[in-house]
């Protein structure tokens, strides 16, 4: 069942799934403002209350739409929201990584407006300049700690000792990163190093960005203009082979009387007490689907089934095409 539980160390709790709202505004096809308002308030009356999103979602128009559904509601929120990944606003396609000490705070500001409130429950930076220390970086994060703006820090898609030097600087709240059956690279070293620090870790696309639902079954089930036809996994001969990957977890779901869907986001939520799946969704019958997993109990054994099956690269396809790949594991 859906939970209040601590986020982290700092303080801060939320429920033990959140929401991601990215697709409400760009990348997955067409978006409906007032389907997505309907989704988040459906959200929180079911005590999902963990949302998220981020600066370059639309660019900006995600915060936007957000700022809409917390009026009155913002303290039953647990709010969080990103910088760091900066698009031009006349070619949105064209991006660049911005962690230097000033742009922070610019960033906080910008967010702060659109959102339409007084601080950020999590602001992560979200992905690593290459070009500024994160020592430097967490050292801007934390003056918004200490000014009320922001009550914890996150870090997303960074290595261990990225994450490491950071929490040194000032305690990290969460980490975000990709995580689901078909993407385990965070089982390496980051979720150990979460676990020893006390840091919670944020899994976004816990359902492979739809694939693993098998609601997917060819490309055109994927609407022109979408993001996920240009993914890796999603093209050629690898979209065929993780196919297969799918047609696991729909058997295995069948027996559990649950949805294929249901079963990856159980699996994630059983990873760990420190882990908080987001699965992200601009339909109100996905959201009921994707509450149920939480009601899920996986046993040992089913466990190491979907362990022994969807061992560490087993996708075909990188998850991300080569450019974007490079800005990952900071």
């Amino acid at each position: 069942m859906l939970i209040q539980k601590q986020l982290g160390s700092q303080g801060i709790t939320a429920s033990n799934m959140g929401l991601g709202c990215m697709g409400m505004s760009e990348f997955y096809g067409n978006t409906n403002d007032a389907e997505s308002l309907n989704v988040l308030a459906h959200a929180l009356h079911q005590g999902l209350n963990f949302w998220d999103t981020a600066d370059m979602y639309g660019p900006y128009t995600n915060e936007l739409l957000l700022a809409k559904a917390l009026k009155g509601k913002r303290e039953s929120v647990t709010l969080a929201t990103k910088f760091g990944i900066v698009r031009n606003l006349e070619n949105p396609q064209v991006r660049g990584l911005n962690g230097k000490p000033e742009y922070v705070i610019q960033a906080c500001e910008g967010s702060l407006k659109r959102l339409q409130t007084d601080y950020i429950d999590l602001y992560y930076l979200h992905r690593k300049d290459p070009d500024t220390p994160i020592e430097e970086t967490v050292g801007a994060m934390a003056q918004l700690v200490k000014q009320g703006k922001i009550r914890g820090i996150g870090l997303s898609e960074v290595s261990a000792e990225t994450l490491r030097k950071a929490h040194a600087v000032y305690p990290i709240t969460a980490v975000q990163s990709e995580y689901s059956l078909w993407t385990r690279d965070p089982e390496e070293e980051i979720l150990a190093t979460c676990n020893e620090l006390g840091i919670a870790f944020v899994a976004y696309s816990p359902l492979g960005r739809g694939f693993l639902t098998g609601q997917i079954k060819k490309l055109d089930d994927v609407a022109d203009g979408d993001y996920r036809r240009f993914s890796p996994r999603f093209q050629g001969d690898n979209f065929e082979k993780n196919l297969q990957l799918v047609s696991k977890i729909e058997t295995m779901a069948t027996a559990k009387n649950c949805t294929a869907a249901q079963l990856a986001l159980a699996w994630v939520m059983a990873q760990g007490e420190n882990i908080f799946p987001i699965p992200g969704t601009k339909k109100l019958k996905y959201l009921e689907e994707n509450i149920g997993a939480a009601n899920i109990y996986l046993s040992i054994h089913e466990l190491e089934q979907l362990n022994d099956f969807f061992h560490k690269n087993i996708a075909a396809g990188t998850r991300y095409p080569e450019t974007m790949m490079q800005s990952l594991n900071g």
